[in-house]
């Protein structure tokens, strides 16, 4: 008990990693141990960020809590702590966690041993590191000349938001082609990864076209839906246009791990925006017969679910945070962000594998140091050298704090904003999301078409 003890002590104020107490949990590494952490930092106040923007929740406090004025008034929050709920409060604090992610990105850069005093921060002192982000969050409530604060600070989260979104859709064109590549390398040797290739471009495109016709079927109406209509048609010839450009001879020419998988993989995410998009337009109204307002452009089945409202939130917001913590502990990896330099594995040193996306570990766990405190194992699997790039993780959480802070606040319809209606329809989510297909189309439309654009330089994907 005594070294379980002082193993999470040291886990908490000093550069030991962190463990689960459980014996029989399987053994864990270092730098998956520290990303752990970091994101359970990133949840607890993500969280935190939907308690403040749900009324439902500030009523029940009020009407549960005893004292619940006088409290507020001692802490110096308003007379009902109006200054711990709304868009502005999210806007607080965001810009605290943001800031903490912030200054361990410049707090971490060009750090490639993982033995420095600045990897052993990095690595340890987590109770340190709570109390400081804690500290963060709170403080940007005593923040002075308030409204000129959240008017800047808004543009800045728009601006990180961005910026996300467009770090993941370069993540995505890159995972497409390496989808690809690696197949195409097993292709070469076994027949096999031949018929692979072809059962899932098939699957991808059936998925794509489904989609398309469900859309067609379900979001327009033959009396409206002008926008809808137009869309779907657009980024339905968007898709055959990026496959044919794929597999056309003056493409396969410069490049012959060009295909229809990544067209395909492409193909299924602008439908998977077109859709989510479509859903978060506001709807429209005609007068039937009986000169009643319908409401079109919805499925019918929708609006039954959308009664529910509490349900359909916290499902909904659950999965999407859910998605975003994916992508951030995804694209912070070494591979992650080479790619994003432009530097891949070459055609030969590829070994195809189904699951490509995690590189083989090899025999290098052996060699590296094993500690046991009376828990679980801790593998210290950056013995050699990092893992994976300290600032480049960091600035994508600060990134991610800041998507958070928008999505949360609805972007720039932050005044009515609230978690229980956080799947109701705004226009500005709607062209975000549309702006973020046309992105991705032409992202990887740029791959197909740069090294014909530019012939004396060296492309690689």
């Amino acid at each position: 008990m005594s070294a379980r003890c002082a193993g999470q002590l040291a886990c908490c104020c000093g550069i030991a990693a962190c463990s689960l107490c459980c014996k029989c949990c399987p053994k864990v590494k270092q730098s998956t141990s520290t990303r752990f952490m970091y994101a359970l930092y990133f949840i607890l106040v993500t969280i935190i960020c939907c308690v403040m923007m749900s009324t439902t929740v500030a009523n029940e406090m009020k009407t549960h809590i005893p004292f619940y004025k006088e409290m507020c008034k001692g802490i110096q929050a308003g007379e009902m702590c109006e200054k711990l709920v709304g868009y502005s409060a999210v806007y607080k604090v965001c810009f605290g966690m943001a800031c903490f992610f912030f200054l361990f990105f410049l707090f971490t850069i060009k750090i490639n041993n993982s033995r420095s005093c600045r990897a052993y921060v990095h690595n340890g002192f987590w109770l340190i590191k709570l109390i400081v982000l804690a500290a963060m969050c709170s403080g940007a409530f005593f923040i002075p000349d308030q409204d000129t604060f959240l008017h800047a600070w808004r543009y800045v989260g728009a601006a990180g938001g961005f910026l996300f979104i467009a770090i993941q859709l370069i993540l995505l064109v890159e995972f497409a082609h390496k989808w690809n590549k690696n197949w195409t390398a097993g292709a070469n040797h076994k027949q096999v990864w031949n018929g692979l290739l072809a059962l899932v471009t098939l699957i991808l495109y059936s998925i794509a076209v489904a989609a398309l016709v469900l859309m067609a079927l379900f979001y327009t109406h033959p009396e409206g839906c002008m926008y809808n209509k137009i869309l779907i048609g657009v980024n339905g010839g968007l898709c055959l246009f990026v496959s044919l450009v794929a597999i056309s001879p003056c493409v396969q020419n410069r490049q012959p791990h060009s295909g229809l998988l990544q067209s395909g993989v492409i193909s299924c995410y602008v439908m998977y925006l077109t859709f989510s998009a479509l859903s978060s337009k506001p709807p429209e109204t005609i007068l039937d017969e009986n000169n009643r307002n319908i409401t079109i452009c919805v499925p019918e089945f929708s609006q039954g679910l959308h009664r529910d409202e509490n349900l359909v939130t916290g499902l909904g917001t659950t999965i999407l945070f859910g998605c975003i913590l994916y992508s951030c502990l995804t694209s912070t990896t070494r591979a992650s962000s080479e790619a994003l330099k432009g530097i891949y594995a070459t055609a030969e040193t590829e070994v195809a594998r189904c699951c490509f996306c995690c590189a083989p570990d090899g025999d290098a766990d052996a060699e590296e140091h094993v500690e046991k405190r009376g828990g679980q194992t801790v593998v210290y699997d950056e013995k050699k050298g990092t893992v994976y790039s300290y600032a480049y993780f960091h600035f994508v959480f600060f990134l991610a704090s800041l998507y958070v802070m928008m999505t949360v606040t609805h972007w720039f319809h932050y005044e009515s904003a609230q978690i229980e209606k956080f799947f109701t329809g705004t226009w500005s989510i709607f062209w975000i999301k549309m702006v973020s297909c046309w992105f991705c189309v032409f992202l990887y439309l740029w791959t197909l078409i740069a090294p014909l654009c530019c012939p004396t330089r060296e492309f690689s994907v």
